[in-house]
């Protein structure tokens, strides 16, 4: 979202549109920034007074294509390298949500070599962030041929894996756009799983745009979710532009009652 801006700017761009927390993608080039990087990140959303609430790990070079390093034998260290900037951060910053992508499969390395250096850097990545309370969320994605963790199943038997290794701070994220264009039944999902979801995503399908723009029942979803248990944050993920993000949100403020204090 609000890719037209740079990036060190979103967090403002968040603030004047009325919300008070933000999630990023990693948002550095490289798995280990340099301190003036970190530091002018830092500013950024304390300046626009927000929270930081969500923060993908490091997961290669997401505009070139890539989506994760964590199953790739040949990125290990590179993962692993990034995890105490993660954790510096999480610890100056509250955050509590980190997502790690999965990646798509490296060539020459079997399934079973992947699953298994899946695993023992997600565990090394939940360690990084127990101790400050930290989650670590696997995210089915859609779009991407070979992916291998695609449905809320795949999602979860991972969960299951990291956990199996005696680390209980990993959960699904359930990002409904994903989930729903890959052919998840929704609703099935939230009433088995919702209570355990570790964190909710929106955008709207066709499209990836905005709620309102597509056809999913997100409003309907996600009170669902709420309804079945679900306590976490819910956010947006969608494609939109600084002028347009957020313009769909005003009616949905005019109709809501006025809070009480």
């Amino acid at each position: 979202m609000l890719t037209d801006l740079p990036l060190l700017e979103r967090p403002a761009a968040a603030a004047q549109a009325g919300f008070d927390a933000v999630e990023f993608w990693w948002p550095f080039d490289s798995p280990v920034p340099g301190d003036r990087e970190v530091d002018a990140f830092l500013r950024s959303v304390a300046e626009a007074g927000v929270r930081l609430t969500g923060l993908n790990f490091y997961a290669g070079n997401m505009a070139a294509g890539e989506r994760g390093v964590l199953s790739s034998p040949s990125r290990s260290a590179g993962f692993r390298s990034s995890l105490d900037t993660a954790a510096g951060i999480a610890r100056l910053t509250g955050c509590r949500g980190f997502n790690a992508l999965y990646g798509l499969p490296e060539e020459g390395v079997s399934a079973t070599a992947r699953a298994g250096c899946a695993v023992e850097n997600l565990a090394a990545a939940a360690d990084a962030v127990a101790g400050l309370g930290g989650t670590v969320l696997i995210e089915p994605l859609s779009g991407l041929p070979g992916y291998p963790v695609r449905t809320a199943a795949d999602g979860l038997a991972v969960v299951g894996q990291v956990r199996a290794a005696g680390r209980e701070n990993a959960a699904l994220l359930a990002d409904f756009y994903h989930l729903a264009v890959n052919g998840e039944d929704i609703p099935s999902l939230i009433t088995a799983h919702a209570a355990a979801f570790g964190h909710i995503q929106l955008a709207d399908a066709p499209g990836r745009g905005a709620p309102g723009t597509g056809s999913l029942p997100l409003a309907e979803w996600t009170n669902a979710a709420v309804a079945a248990g679900y306590s976490g944050l819910i956010s947006l993920e969608y494609k939109g532009t600084s002028t347009e993000a957020f313009t769909w949100l005003a009616q949905y403020r005019d109709a809501a009652p006025e809070q009480q204090p």
